[in-house]
């Protein structure tokens, strides 16, 4: 399994779009590159922590590979917005491309000049190899699955 995290707003929304995806065998919610060890999520919220609020995804690239994976992140962010995702606004709701594998920052890449080519404004997505990472607390986990009716700012009915 390959894996990748990415940063695009409220991690709740991300989480749950991308376990819909065929080829996504896990997924979790948490911190990452951000100055701060084992932040909480109050902390993150102060946006003095570094932290992005990211989902780490766990993909069979047999089934999807990470060019796809990333062409469905472009659809439900705005990379030209600073540090803001929907209603959402604060430094942990920039978004990101926090990569494990080295191997995977051409795709990246090409994948990020690509989407650029849609855009007047340039692309502030970050591209870095992920620093730090930290699970969010338990209660964040499969938040929109254990509370169907949470705050999305991701339209997932778009997806089904």
């Amino acid at each position: 399994m390959k894996e990748i995290v990415l940063a695009g707003g409220c991690f709740w929304g991300v989480e749950a779009y991308f376990k819909r995806i065929n080829g996504v065998v896990d997924t979790e919610v948490g911190y990452a590159n951000g100055h701060v060890e084992n932040p909480t999520y109050k902390e993150v919220c102060t946006s003095f922590t570094g932290h992005a609020e990211v989902c780490k995804i766990k993909y069979d690239e047999g089934v999807i590979s990470l060019k796809e994976l990333l062409n469905r992140f472009w659809k439900i962010i705005d990379p030209t917005a600073i540090n803001r995702q929907g209603p959402d606004v604060g430094h942990q709701y920039r978004s990101g491309i926090f990569y494990v594998d080295e191997q995977d920052l051409d795709t990246i890449m090409k994948s990020k000049e690509e989407e650029a080519q849609k855009y007047q404004d340039d692309i502030v997505t970050e591209v870095e190899a992920l620093k730090s990472y930290y699970p969010a607390e338990e209660y964040h986990q499969k938040y929109l699955e254990k509370n169907p009716g949470g705050y999305c700012h991701i339209d997932l009915s778009k997806f089904d």
